[in-house]
């Protein structure tokens, strides 16, 4: 099963930027579901952005315009993209894959938006 790596978590000020990166054990094929997730202690985990498996993304509503998926031509690191962050955005953030019978998550990144 596939392993995963986040990295790039740490405190910026409100307003700042920052690139979360998951690094995957092995290459995560396009029809994987691949995506971002994040939970702080005042509210549920909740999808952040994802790959779908039909190759579309989805942005939650509080990150649209803000926040980026990417993912490397190699198909093994996934990134998040986070710029204007809100103090609302500090939470953990984890990466999730689904394929074929299995879900994989990693454990997590910090990130503190904070003045």
């Amino acid at each position: 099963q596939v392993q995963l790596v986040e990295s790039g978590g740490g405190l910026v000020q409100p307003g700042g930027s920052l690139r979360l990166s998951c690094a995957a054990s092995e290459s995560i094929p396009r029809f994987y579901t691949a995506g971002w997730y994040r939970q702080s202690p005042e509210k549920e985990r909740e999808l952040v952005a994802e790959f779908t498996s039909s190759r579309t993304t989805n942005y939650a509503d509080s990150v649209k315009g803000r926040f980026t998926i990417s993912r490397d031509a190699g198909k093994s690191t996934l990134y998040l993209r986070m710029t204007n962050l809100e103090p609302e955005d500090t939470a953990v953030y984890s990466c999730r894959v689904e394929g074929p019978g299995f879900v994989a998550w990693g454990r997590g990144t910090q990130v503190t938006v904070s003045s």
